[in-house]
C-alpha cells in the first residue's frame, strides 16, 4: 500500500488551484471578447502588459497608487473603445482568420507602443502582498496566491452582477445569445461590442497587476496568454464559469503532476502537461465543459 502524506497532497492542490485563478483572469478576457463577437483576441496579452507597465510606470514617477490605479483604468477602457472602433468595427463580417490575423497584429503594435512610452527595461510591481506563506492546519498557503483569488471572486461577482441586473449586461447577453435577435429588437452592436473591449480591458489591468507582481513586468509578460489557451479548450471559449473552471483544473494538474510524475518524465512538465491536457480534452469534447456545441446531434 503506498503511503500518501495528505497534508502535502493537500498543499500541492490548494497552491495549484490558486495558480489557477491567475490562468482564469486571463481567460476571461478572452470569453467576453469571444462571447459577443466571435473573436479570439491574441492581442488580450499585450493589453494585460500595457496595463501593468503603464501602472509601474506611474508609480515610479511619484504619482500616487490610487490615482495610478485610476489613470491605468480609464487608459485601458479608451484602448478597448478604440480596438473596437479601428479594427473590430471596419472588420465586421469578415472571416474569423481575418479577425484572428488582426488582433495577432495588434498585439504586436500594442507592444511596440508600450516600448515607444514606456521604455524596455524591467520593472518590480509592489501591491503591498507579500508572496510568503502561512501556516493553516498543517498545509502552507501563499498570501498572495489567496488575495489574487480574492480579487479574482471579487471581479467575478462585479461581472456576473453587471451582466444579469445592469441594462447593458442584458444587451450583452443577448447578443451573446443570438446577434440577429439582438438586432431585429433594436440593440446597437457597436455599443455593446465597445462596452465589452472596454471590460476586456478592464480585466487586462486586473490580470496585469497580479501577474505582473508575481513576475516582474517585462516583455515576457504578454506570453500569458499561452497559459490561458488550455484553460479556454478545457472551459469551453464562450463561457466565464467554463474559465474559472478549467483555470482550477489546468492550475491542479499542473502542480500534481509536476509534483507526482514529474521524476519520470526528467522534471519541467509543468510547462506542457497543460497541452497535452488540452489537446487530449479536444478529442474528446471540442467545445469544452461549458462551450456551446457548434453542431448538435439529430
Amino acid at each position: 500500500m503506498v503511503d500518501v502524506d495528505w497534508l502535502f497532497l493537500i498543499e500541492v492542490l490548494v497552491g495549484g488551484l490558486l495558480s489557477g485563478v491567475m490562468y482564469s483572469l486571463v481567460a476571461i478576457g478572452f470569453v467576453l471578447i469571444y462571447k459577443t463577437s466571435g473573436v479570439l483576441n491574441f492581442a488580450q496579452g499585450a493589453m494585460l502588459l500595457f496595463a501593468a507597465l503603464t501602472f509601474v510606470s506611474l508609480v515610479e514617477r511619484g504619482v500616487p497608487f490610487v490615482l495610478a490605479l485610476v489613470l491605468t483604468f480609464a487608459v485601458m477602457v479608451l484602448i478597448g473603445i478604440a480596438i473596437e472602433r479601428t479594427v473590430l468595427r471596419p472588420l465586421t463580417n469578415k472571416p474569423p482568420i481575418t479577425l484572428f490575423m488582426a488582433t495577432l497584429g495588434l498585439s504586436y503594435i500594442i507592444e511596440g507602443a508600450a516600448q515607444l512610452i514606456w521604455g524596455t527595461q524591467v520593472h518590480g510591481l509592489e501591491l503591498g502582498i507579500e508572496d510568503i506563506p502561512f501556516d493553516v492546519g498543517g498545509v502552507f498557503i501563499s498570501q498572495f496566491d489567496l488575495f489574487a483569488a480574492a480579487v479574482a471572486a471579487a471581479m467575478v461577482a462585479a461581472l456576473s452582477v453587471f451582466f444579469r441586473y445592469t441594462r447593458i449586461g442584458l444587451a450583452f447577453r443577448a447578443v451573446a445569445d443570438d446577434q440577429f435577435a439582438a438586432l431585429a429588437v433594436g440593440l446597437k452592436l457597436p455599443r455593446i461590442w465597445a462596452t465589452v473591449w472596454a471590460a476586456a480591458g478592464v480585466v487586462a489591468l486586473v490580470a496585469g497587476l497580479l501577474w505582473g507582481a508575481r513576475l516582474g513586468v517585462q516583455f515576457s509578460l504578454s506570453l500569458v496568454v499561452l497559459k490561458a489557451l488550455p484553460v479556454l479548450v478545457l472551459g469551453g471559449f464562450d463561457s466565464i464559469l467554463g474559465a474559472i473552471v478549467g483555470g482550477l483544473l489546468i492550475g491542479a494538474t499542473e502542480k500534481l503532476a509536476e509534483v507526482y510524475i514529474g521524476e519520470y518524465f526528467g522534471g519541467g512538465i509543468e510547462g506542457w502537461i497543460a497541452y497535452v491536457a488540452a489537446l487530449a480534452f479536444l478529442l474528446i469534447r471540442p467545445s469544452g465543459l461549458f462551450g456551446q456545441k457548434l453542431v448538435e446531434r439529430v
